[in-house]
């Protein structure tokens, strides 16, 4: 179970799981049909943000598109375009959204925004080069994005993924094994052995860490080899912070082993622990910056926020330690206080 999870935690969110917004199904009404109206219309035909799924007669006819979900988007160009394109006026055109997945549909009316705004663009370049006048373009914009260049959700969600396994998988298998101990009547025999508490918990703890660490392989090399995502970083930097932040995680899941004594209990509390805050309130998915205030505070004792910063840090940007010292020194002080919680909470003696 230790090494299947990771691997199907992985596959499915790694494929699953996506924040990219592609071929948007749009129908379209071109009520002018013109070839200027078609020339508009063109611009959504060759663009890979959309894909125009029909071409209608009537209003009931795009709802029906839309209430039916087989289209996110409807454009409507009216009877009048071309006739105030000509006399180079202003021009409406109507889009409808169905806005009931907000995410989705407001990052498909910045496509539609920026196709729009390519589009006059070019409209204004090419009357001014047809003038008698000679004008000069004095601006040459051009955007270049950093680190992930094609913009790929899954850049930047497979890293922030690894955090969420390591995290869940290390606090859950040490979650359940000095419980397990307690219910089977084995602890009594632990503690008449000559062996201390610290002993007996880095015992429990060290097969653990290696099966950990052996996850953080499985997950890095799925990251390389199956989903491609760009390692820009030290690889040995990589695996030292994964190791520190696995034995805070791996402590963790001690304590609450510990301080429950029975594994049903100590499973349930380490997901709510772990997983929970891990996924919603790290930045794996969710910007922490539009989060209300309060929300935010909490973010600040949730480890796996500062993880994912780093994994996020070696792999798109290939920045080293000194960029990461911050969130490094959080991370040694949750493994610190996981292990002191863990050895001051086991007591070597019949309860």
């Amino acid at each position: 179970m230790a090494f299947a999870i990771p691997v199907l935690l992985l596959t499915l969110f790694g494929f699953a799981l996506t924040l990219d917004v592609d071929n948007v199904p749009i129908v379209v009404w071109d009520q002018d049909k013109t070839q200027v109206s078609d020339d508009f219309v063109q611009k959504f035909r060759d663009s890979r943000y959309f894909r125009i799924l029909a071409y209608c007669d009537s209003y009931p006819e795009l709802e029906a598109y839309i209430n039916r979900n087989d289209a996110l988007m409807a454009l409507v160009v009216p009877a009048d375009y071309s006739k105030y394109f000509n006399r180079r006026d202003t021009a409406s055109v109507q889009l409808l959204v169905d806005g009931s997945d907000s995410n989705t549909a407001t990052i498909a009316l910045g496509y539609v925004k920026g196709l729009v705004s390519q589009y006059n663009l070019e409209l204004v370049i090419n009357m001014l080069s047809s003038s008698s006048h000679n004008y000069n373009v004095t601006i040459d914009f051009r955007a270049r994005a950093w680190f992930n260049p094609d913009l790929k959700s899954k850049n930047y969600i497979i890293p922030g993924l690894i955090a969420i396994i390591i995290t869940v998988i290390a606090a859950l298998l040490t979650s359940l094994t000095v419980a397990r101990e307690w219910e089977r009547g084995t602890m009594e025999q632990l503690i008449s052995t000559p062996i201390t508490s610290g002993e007996l918990i880095f015992g429990k703890f060290l097969p653990y860490f290696m099966i950990g660490f052996i996850d953080i392989l499985i997950a890095v090399g799925m990251a390389e080899f199956v989903f491609h995502v760009p390692l820009r970083g030290s690889l040995a930097l990589l695996f030292v912070l994964s190791s520190l932040f696995l034995i805070g995680a791996l402590m963790l899941g001690m304590f609450v082993s510990i301080a429950t004594k029975q594994q049903l209990v100590a499973s349930q509390i380490s997901i709510l622990a772990t997983f929970i805050p891990a996924f919603l309130l790290s930045g794996f998915v969710y910007s922490i910056e539009n989060m209300p205030l309060f929300i935010q505070m909490i973010t600040f004792i949730v480890p796996a926020r500062y993880f994912i910063s780093i994994l996020k840090g070696i792999y798109l940007k290939g920045i080293g330690l000194p960029y990461l010292l911050g969130d490094v020194a959080l991370l040694s002080l949750f493994a610190f206080i996981a292990i002191f919680a863990a050895n001051k909470k086991f007591k070597k003696r019949v309860a």
